[in-house]
């Protein structure tokens, strides 16, 4: 009976069997081959391969910045549509004591051109030709055409002197030269659609907007640059080049076609320099232009009356120069920060698609750093860099979310593209 019982059992045991093997192999859901083991719910998420999970983990550990001041959206973004062989400038403010020496040097003797610089042992001055044999030059600065418009011209300055020197240096063709509106040189396809608010045509409901007021059917475009630094130890680094000698004496300080009276900018020392002035006496010379310079060289200073201080109050007239040079920095081209060289180096290759030959170098240890000041010191040279100060904070900030836009812009067209590879070799 056993016998017949197994040989009447084995027939659907072996039924079953056929029919688990068929539908492990030929189920509707995993057509023509075995189900994979299902990934863990995380996994699927992040898309569930091991280079996948690698990107998002790599995309995970990405710092990420909180904001303290808010920007439109294209803010942060900023690509240069800069033409080295067409007719556009770069436009080098440079302020006092920001690294912009070290910075116009890194500009003639660091980039990779295709015609580099031709710089004469012993000159300061170097000849920056554009690639394709014509002797225009690409680059406004100290060291490619010398101090053009003034010893260390601001921004007022420059945007009215540009053109006509540019026009001086022999430029054929240029009826009219124009600045670059923000907007215009942002890159379609990686940055937001939306514009800055600075229109093509300036007018009284934009009075911060004079980069993008100044522009004009022309045939060039200036790309501004600049430097900033950290208020106090610019400021002490001003004091100590001050105190070997320096004066800066022969500025013009043009504005509105015209130099300050002496009633207007007094000086605040005898004789030929201030040679051995003590950090109290910087302090306490009250039209120093030590205090807040960064703001006074990047404002629109006719706004305010140029250096007439009687034009309007004292409160009024430092809301509207905080205001414009906010509003003209962040219209810029490009600036850089003193306190992060290789950020900076990184921001103005990817803003102008150009690449410096060696890194940028960080010096923790400078005259500025040098100087032991209390807290008393340090808090009056805040006080009297209260301008400096806002500014600086708008700035670091604005650099900030720039370079994290601009690495996650990079992450993310790199994980494309390796993407891509991957499903190339599939």
């Amino acid at each position: 009976m056993d016998e017949r019982f197994n040989r009447w059992l084995l027939p659907p045991l072996l039924a079953l069997l056929f029919l688990l093997i068929v539908y492990q192999y030929v189920s509707p859901a995993c057509p023509g081959a075995a189900c994979p083991r299902r990934p863990p719910a995380s996994a699927a998420r992040r898309g569930g391969g091991p280079e996948e999970r690698e990107e998002e983990e790599e995309a995970a550990a990405m710092p990420r910045l909180a904001a303290k001041v808010p920007f439109a959206r294209g803010g942060p973004c900023r690509r240069g549509g800069f033409d080295m062989r067409g007719r556009d400038v770069i436009v080098f403010l440079h302020i006092q004591k920001t690294g912009g020496t070290t910075f116009g040097r890194h500009l003639v003797r660091n980039i990779h051109l295709e015609q580099p610089c031709y710089c004469r042992a012993g000159q300061k001055k170097c000849a920056c030709h554009r690639p394709d044999g014509d002797k225009d030059t690409w680059l406004f600065s100290r060291f490619s055409t010398g101090w053009s418009c003034g010893l260390h011209a601001d921004w007022t300055e420059l945007t009215s002197c540009v053109p006509a020197a540019m026009e001086r240096r022999g430029c054929a063709g240029n009826r009219t030269l124009r600045s670059v509106p923000a907007f215009q040189i942002l890159e379609i396809g990686s940055c937001p659609a939306q514009r800055l608010p600075c229109p093509l045509s300036g007018g009284p409901e934009h009075p911060g907007c004079p980069v993008c007021s100044n522009t004009r059917a022309g045939s060039r475009n200036f790309y501004y640059i600049t430097m900033l630094r950290d208020p106090v130890s610019r400021y002490l680094s001003e004091w100590k080049h001050v105190q070997r000698g320096a004066t800066w004496k022969t500025s013009l300080h043009m504005c509105d076609g015209r130099s300050p009276t002496p009633d207007e900018l007094p000086t605040c020392y005898e004789g030929d320099d201030w040679s051995g002035v003590s950090l109290q006496e910087f302090m306490d010379c009250s039209y120093n232009l030590a205090s807040n310079r960064q703001v006074r060289m990047l404002a629109d200073l006719s706004l305010v009356g140029c250096y007439n201080l009687t034009f309007m109050n004292e409160s009024e007239r430092n809301m509207i120069l905080l205001q414009s040079a906010k509003n003209n920095l962040k219209n810029m081209a490009f600036f850089g920060l003193t306190e992060f060289q290789r950020k900076t180096q990184y921001l103005f290759e990817r803003t102008f698609n150009l690449k410096f030959i060696s890194p940028f170098t960080q010096f923790n240890v400078t005259r500025a750093s040098n100087v032991d000041i209390g807290e008393d010191v340090r808090q009056r040279i805040e006080e009297l860099n209260f301008l400096d100060m806002q500014l600086y904070e708008y700035a670091k900030d604005l650099f900030l979310q720039r370079f994290q836009y601009s690495k996650q812009e990079e992450h993310q067209k790199n994980r494309l593209k390796r993407r891509e590879e991957r499903r190339l070799l599939r």
